[in-house]
């Protein structure tokens, strides 16, 4: 079982940073995949990054790329999703989610793939 936790949301200006963090608890060892999606009012739940744990393959939607950058310390067990150069489109709930997986490099991009979320943090971007 994989409880996850996060935090690091809030409320900044465009053009601002933002780092959001996610918590892991019991077995998230390297044979994991996990992803941080968003999801704004009246949309979908999407995918904007995702980290493969035996490879630390990373990977990204192209509305973050460039501007997003997820890395994890296996010390701390902890993800974390470092946000520059926010947008107003980039408001929205943001969730970690993990799934255990047999793959080196790939992780799946849809929210039904991952078994494991956390509670979500909101992250509100002003103009």
């Amino acid at each position: 079982q994989v409880q996850l936790v996060e935090s690091g949301g809030g409320s900044v200006q465009a053009g601002g940073s933002l780092r959001l963090s996610c918590a892991a608890s019991g077995n998230t060892d390297s044979r994991y995949c996990m992803g941080w999606f968003r999801q704004a009012p009246g949309k979908e739940r999407d995918r904007v990054a995702a980290i493969n744990l035996r490879s630390l393959t990373t990977d990204y939607s192209d509305s973050v790329k460039g501007r997003f950058t997820i890395s994890r310390d296996n010390e701390k067990n902890t993800m974390y999703l470092q946000m520059d150069s926010l947008e107003p489109e980039d408001t929205a709930m943001y969730y970690c989610a993990a799934v255990a997986s047999a793959t080196t490099f790939w992780c799946p991009d849809a929210k039904a793939d991952y078994n494991y979320w956390g509670q979500g943090t909101q992250v509100t971007v002003s103009t």
